[in-house]
Formats: C-alpha cells, sequence, structure tokens
C-alpha cells in the first residue's frame, strides 16, 4: 500500500486561487481554450476576427451538454469568462450576452410560461440584452423606449420616441447569423405606465434586420471588434408571450396588469436580476486577464536579459529591484483579486434572503475594485515589457482595452461604488471589542486586518462629517460634500474584505511551504495599503511614529522575498503551457517570432554530401516545399535525429493528453 502523494506547493496555491473544485469548475474551460479552433489568431481585419469569434460561439455551444445549464449556474459562467476572456475578448463578450443576460433571463422569469427555446440552444439564433439607451446607461431604469399593450392584438407594441431612446451598444447586427434580443422598455397598459420590464424580439434575419426594427452599426470602438449597434423600433408588434412576467408583474387574461411589487424601481431591478451573475463574470475576466499579463512579464523577465555592472556580464532583468519590485506587489495584488472574486461569489451564491443585499453589493463592490486593479496590473506589466508589450502578437494591448470594457460593463465602476457609498454611509459597522486596541505589530496579520478596517471606518467618518455640516435642503449639495471620502471608504472596504479571504485561504492551509507564500503575498498586500494610509493611521493612534518609519523597510523586505518565488508562484495560475505558447515573449525562444527568413544570417556554406557545398536557407512559411533528400541534407545527422526525437515527443504528448470532456462543460447542480 502507497500513501497519497501529498499535493506539491504549487497545487494547493492553485486550489487557493480556483477553490477546492478546480478540476470540475475550470477543467474543461481551461482545456477547451488550447485545443485548435481557440488558440490565438494572428491578424486580420475587425470584420474577419468578429466573424471568427462567433464562428467559436458555435463550436463552443456544441461542445455543451446544455446551454440551459451553463446559464443557470453562476459559477460556470464566471469561470467561462476567467479562462477565456483573456484568449478572445469578443467571444467571451458575446458569449456572455447570449448565455447570461439573454439566456438566463429567458429561465428566470416565470418558468410556468410555455417558450420554445430550441433555437437559442442550438444557436439557431443568438442572443442579445438591449437596455440601455443614448441618453440612459446607469440610471436604466429612466429607459424611454415603450412597449405599449394593444388589447385587440392582445400584444405589445415596441417604439422608440426619439433619438436618446435608441438602444445603445448591443451586439444586433446580421453579424453571426440571426439575433434575438430581450429588450427593456417601458410597459404601458390602459394609459399608465407600469415601470420597465423585458420583452422577447425577433431583430435580424440572416442578411438585414426586420421590418420595424432599425440597425445601425457603431464607430469602432477600442479593443476587440464586436458588432455594437443602436437599435431602435418602428410600432414593431410582439405578443404576450414576449412579455418576461413573474412577481414584477404580468398582463392577466382580461388585459389587466397586476403585480406583487408596488414600487416601479423594485420591479426594474428583479427584471434586470441577471446584472448580478454579470458583474461577477466582469470580476472573472479581469482576474483571468490579470493573471495571464502577469505571467507573460514574469516569464519574459526572467529571460530578457540586459548588460550588468561589468561589461561582459548578462543578466536577466528580473535581477533588478526597479524591475522585479513592480511585479512582486502586481503578484500580492492579483492573488487577492482571485481571493476577493471567490468570496463574492460563494457569498452571493449561498446567502439568505435577509442578507441578499449585502452579499449584492459585496459583489458590486469587487467588480469595480478588480477590474480597476486589474487595469493597474496590465499597465504596470505592459511597462516591464517596454515596446515588446505594445505589440499586439504578445496580446497585452489587447487585454488592457479589454479591461476598459469590463469596467464599464454592467454598471460603470464609478457609479457602482457611489452607489454602495450611499448605502453604506449610514449603516452601522460593529467592531469587536479587541479592534479598539492600539498598536500592535506589524507581522501580526489579526493586527493588520484592524489596521484595514480603521481605514475604511476613518474615511465612512469623514463622510458623515461632511454630510453633517452641509447646509439642509440640499440632498445632492450634502451627497457632494461627503461623496469623496465615501468613495475612499468604499475602496477601504474592498481591501479590507481582500485582506479577510487572505487571511481566511491562508488558515485552511496546512503549515508548509504553501502556507508560508501566501502568508508572505497577504503581508504585502495589506502592508502596501497601510503605508498609502499611514498619515491617517498615526493621527487616530493606530500606528506609532516608529511603526510608520517601519514601515518601508518591512514592504522592501517582503518584495524582496515575494520576488525570489515568483516564477513558481506562476506555476500556480495553472496555465496551460500551450496557451503561454501563444504569446510570442512569454517564451526564451521570443526573439525567433522575429527572424527573417530572407535575412543575411541564413545564408550560410555547409559542406554537402560527397563534399558539396549547399546552400541551406530556412523556408518561407507558406513556400514549396523542398525534396526530402535536399532537407536530410540541409540538417545533417544530427539535425535528422533532433527533428527525428522532436516528432516522437509531440505526438506522444498529443495521445497522452486527456482529451475536452463534455460533461465537465459545467458545474452539477445541488
Amino acid at each position: 500500500m502507497h500513501e497519497p502523494a501529498q499535493p506539491s506547493t504549487s497545487d494547493q496555491l492553485t486550489r487557493v486561487l480556483y477553490g477546492d473544485n478546480f478540476l470540475q469548475e475550470h477543467g474543461f474551460w481551461r482545456r477547451l481554450l488550447t485545443t485548435e479552433p481557440f488558440r490565438r489568431s494572428g491578424g486580420g481585419t475587425p470584420d474577419e476576427r468578429l466573424a471568427l469569434s462567433y464562428h467559436r460561439l458555435r463550436i463552443l455551444n456544441d461542445t455543451l451538454d446544455s446551454g440551459a445549464r451553463l446559464a443557470a449556474d453562476p459559477r460556470a459562467l464566471a469561470a467561462l469568462h476567467e479562462w477565456l476572456g483573456p484568449v478572445d475578448p469578443a467571444l467571451t463578450t458575446v458569449a456572455g450576452i447570449h448565455y447570461n443576460l439573454f439566456l438566463g433571463s429567458l429561465l428566470d422569469h416565470d418558468p410556468g410560461t410555455p417558450r420554445d427555446l430550441s433555437d437559442f440552444l442550438e444557436l439557431r439564433s443568438i442572443g442579445t440584452f438591449l437596455c440601455t439607451e443614448v441618453a440612459h446607461g446607469n440610471d436604466a431604469a429612466a429607459v424611454e423606449t415603450t412597449a405599449t399593450y394593444d388589447r385587440e392584438r392582445d400584444g405589445f407594441v415596441l417604439h422608440t420616441p426619439h433619438a436618446g431612446a435608441q438602444k445603445f451598444m448591443p451586439n444586433t447586427s446580421p453579424a453571426g447569423g440571426p439575433k434575438t434580443g430581450v429588450v427593456a422598455a417601458r410597459l404601458l397598459a390602459d394609459g399608465t405606465d407600469h415601470g420597465v420590464f423585458l420583452f422577447l424580439a425577433p431583430l435580424t434575419d440572416d442578411l438585414d434586420a426586420l421590418p420595424g426594427v432599425r440597425v445601425r452599426r457603431l464607430p469602432a470602438r477600442m479593443g476587440s471588434p464586436v458588432d455594437h449597434c443602436l437599435t431602435s423600433f418602428d410600432r414593431y408588434f410582439v405578443p404576450r408571450e414576449a412579455l418576461l412576467a413573474g412577481e414584477q408583474g404580468r398582463i392577466g387574461e382580461d388585459g389587466r396588469f397586476t403585480s406583487e411589487l408596488a414600487n416601479r424601481r423594485r420591479r426594474f431591478l428583479l427584471s434586470i436580476g441577471r446584472v448580478t451573475p454579470g458583474k461577477l463574470s466582469m470580476s472573472a475576466c479581469a482576474v483571468g486577464s490579470a493573471r495571464v499579463t502577469l505571467a507573460i512579464a514574469v516569464r519574459y523577465a526572467g529571460h530578457r536579459l540586459v548588460s550588468g555592472s561589468r561589461g561582459a556580464q548578462r543578466v536577466p532583468v528580473y535581477a533588478h529591484r526597479t524591475h522585479h519590485g513592480p511585479l512582486a506587489g502586481a503578484m500580492a495584488t492579483v492573488f487577492a483579486m482571485s481571493l476577493l472574486h471567490r468570496r463574492a461569489l460563494d457569498r452571493w451564491e449561498s446567502a439568505p434572503a435577509p442578507d441578499r443585499d449585502e452579499a449584492e453589493r459585496l459583489v458590486a463592490v469587487a467588480k469595480g475594485w478588480i477590474t480597476w486593479r486589474a487595469r493597474e496590473v496590465i499597465v504596470e506589466c505592459r511597462e516591464r515589457c517596454g515596446a515588446q508589450g505594445l505589440l499586439e502578437n504578445n496580446g497585452m494591448t489587447e487585454l488592457f482595452t479589454g479591461i476598459e470594457g469590463a469596467i464599464t460593463a454592467e454598471g460603470d465602476n464609478l457609479a457602482v461604488h457611489a452607489k454602495a457609498a450611499a448605502e453604506m454611509l449610514f449603516s452601522v459597522t460593529v467592531r469587536d471589542e479587541d479592534e479598539e486596541e492600539g498598536p500592535g505589530e506589524l507581522d501580526d496579520p489579526r493586527f493588520l486586518g484592524r489596521l484595514l478596517a480603521a481605514v475604511e471606518d476613518i474615511w465612512f467618518d469623514r463622510a458623515r462629517d461632511r454630510i453633517s455640516a452641509a447646509p439642509a435642503g440640499d440632498p445632492l449639495g450634502r451627497w457632494n460634500a461627503a461623496s469623496g471620502p465615501a468613495l475612499r471608504g468604499v475602496e477601504a472596504y474592498g481591501y479590507r474584505q481582500a485582506s479577510e479571504a487572505y487571511a481566511q485561504a491562508a488558515a485552511a492551509l496546512p503549515g508548509g511551504p504553501a502556507r508560508e507564500r501566501l502568508t508572505e503575498l497577504h503581508r504585502l498586500f495589506a502592508l502596501q495599503w497601510v503605508a498609502r494610509n499611514s498619515g491617517d493611521l498615526l493621527a487616530a493612534g493606530r500606528l506609532t511614529a516608529e511603526q510608520v518609519s517601519s514601515l518601508p523597510d518591512a514592504v522592501e523586505r517582503l518584495i524582496a522575498t515575494v520576488a525570489r518565488h515568483a516564477p513558481a508562484l506562476v506555476k500556480s495560475f495553472a496555465l496551460p503551457e500551450r496557451l503561454m505558447s501563444d504569446w510570442p515573449i512569454a517564451g526564451p525562444g521570443y526573439a525567433d517570432a522575429y527572424d527573417d527568413p530572407e535575412g543575411s544570417w541564413h545564408r550560410h556554406r555547409r559542406a554537402g554530401a560527397g563534399g558539396r557545398t549547399v546552400d541551406f536557407r530556412r523556408p518561407v512559411c507558406g513556400s514549396k516545399r523542398r525534396p526530402l533528400r535536399e532537407k536530410v541534407a540541409a540538417l545533417g545527422t544530427r539535425g535528422v535525429l533532433l527533428a527525428y526525437w522532436g516528432t516522437t515527443s509531440v505526438l506522444s504528448r498529443w495521445f497522452e493528453k486527456s482529451q475536452v470532456s463534455v460533461d465537465e462543460s459545467v458545474r452539477p447542480r445541488a
């Protein structure tokens, strides 16, 4: 009998990053993106790249056992975004819209309503989501598209009353095939406005918009190409079944409107409930993108050689503190992002009804906090890769522009955090008694936790003081006075939640290297945030002057420790090597991507068979194949043996590798 092998440090940290069900929740997506249809493609026009993304959507859909199961599982949706986001942001966008916002909305509303979903499950029609308008973005509850109930035809008439009510940015062109939309419109029945509801409406066929629907492509946006459009309706009729009904309201057989909710805003929020899984998906996309960018930067820094202090010496650029220092800080942040994302997902999925609002607030704050941190990490990593990081073939520019989309999607970050700040401003936070204690030790995780909570309290206390001092009778003026520190309080709340997730994950690990690595990352993350707020903490008596003076040295020691382990920490990201090979600078032979087959360095004389000299030139990709005899002569005996070994090695790895399993497409529901 043999005892099972203990998981390696890298394996333990992988479970920290992805959760205990790593293979079940992430294995399918991880393998899918390494298959040939999903490998990163080079070049192509925007329309060609868009067509490829929709083609991949169909391949993806064919691999699923059920698109409905995917739409019903927020963990599977998040995993899709986490893995596919860094590879094809456009595919991730259209897949998230189809499975979450469109198909998920259909599944969430009134399951008793008979509705054939086969066209959407088999992608004979691609789903899209039409909510925001030219004049209504973060105030989507005020959209002006109307859906007027027509008693005679027993259906609804969708209409766009003016230019500002055009639906803004849905992917509604015929690109990729026929489109059907879920449309947010103001329900008018018997002359009464009942608030905003969702309506199912066919939009296009293979070639053009349907009669009564107008679709116009918007100017190209930065980043991956998606067919974003302006969409409007000219008295477009849809049947009774088009209304996505539920407790928020329905039209009865007698044509009368009834609702279990009196508040029209609550009706709207219930209708667009799919925005919350969308926020989780945006967080996942940001986490995956930052993780890949950091892995590329760390690997490139290890094999990019620069002149050392002595003339003939060559050292990796990673050897310089100015280079590995920012990457070590980024490593601590990426782990924090991953842990906060899992914390928000777990709490939202398991929250009982009384705690639902708080769980949704955590999801919203985490989305803003994570996507903003992802942008910081991606920008830092891009700069550490110099000019190489600016080239599209190395992927960083695409990930940078992609994260800008995530910052705006599913609610602009600033608006989302402002809403959370207003909700948290007057909430009462109960701290444990020991949290009121004075200075402790900077190497004590519990003391660091109290410091992070104190930063949050300091900013919210300032916001409350400002709103109290503002003149009465001017709600906007009072909010403007308090909004600055309140937003800083929300940011601090995000840092505290991430730090608590760190502490919880470290406590769950057994003693050993994995726990040590995670504790080092946690301390670096927390101390860098404490250093940014050290003046306020000193003034509040939470830190001593001596501790403030010691912070820079403590941070520097942790940077050196984390940087030493960064290449090994990258392995815990579990990024397949075949995926990393699609980014040239991620490998030591990155210069080969810029080789010139016609360059003079390829022209050299070799002694051929029988004393003949032959001219060896590396063949150009796509040129006619040379005869086998000529290839063998050019390679020589050693070259033939190396080629044989390489071919057999690749074939053996191919036959040994596990294939994509449809059964792992989504996590089975309880």
